[in-house]
């Protein structure tokens, strides 16, 4: 059994060690939230926060994260820049399909827990790794904005 911490609770896992961790969170937790796209780390639709950095569980094994805390888009939402994102996401009507959109709001919340006042180069950056096929990207930005901004206030 491996251990890790998942949205803040403890769990045990029988899986391989070598088992990405997308397919634990999704088949073995049923956490379907955290999509998988492309499985080679190319889209970021898989982006998920291990002890607070972004990572794309479709090639991180199970094994790098025993013992860590990993966030999932289940739980961003009790996170201070996470609820700003996910806030902001439905002020600004981000999604179109959605297919993308939680490894956007990861990623998204990474940068701004970071770095609450980030730069358009700064949002490029930080949004570079995650594709989103209906091409919502400016409203992406915006939505990162106004998170920015609403998290200032809060």
């Amino acid at each position: 059994m491996i251990s890790l911490v998942v949205n803040g609770k403890t769990r045990e896992v029988g899986a391989a060690p070598g088992t990405p961790l997308l397919w634990v969170l999704r088949d073995s937790l049923r956490m379907t939230g955290t999509k998988f796209g492309c499985g080679i780390a190319q889209c970021g639709a898989c982006t998920v926060h291990l002890d607070g950095v972004p990572v794309r569980s479709c090639v991180t094994p199970l094994s790098a994260a025993a013992g860590k805390k990993v966030t999932t888009i289940e739980g961003i939402g009790a996170t201070r820049a996470g609820k700003a994102v996910q806030a902001a996401w439905m002020r600004n009507d981000v999604p179109q399909c959605g297919y993308c959109q939680s490894g956007q709001i990861m990623s998204a919340s990474a940068l701004l827990a970071k770095n609450r006042a980030p730069s358009d180069a700064d949002i490029d950056a930080a949004m570079s790794g995650n594709v989103c096929r209906c091409g919502t990207y400016n409203q992406i930005r915006t939505a990162i904005k106004d998170a920015a901004a609403s998290a200032k206030g809060a």
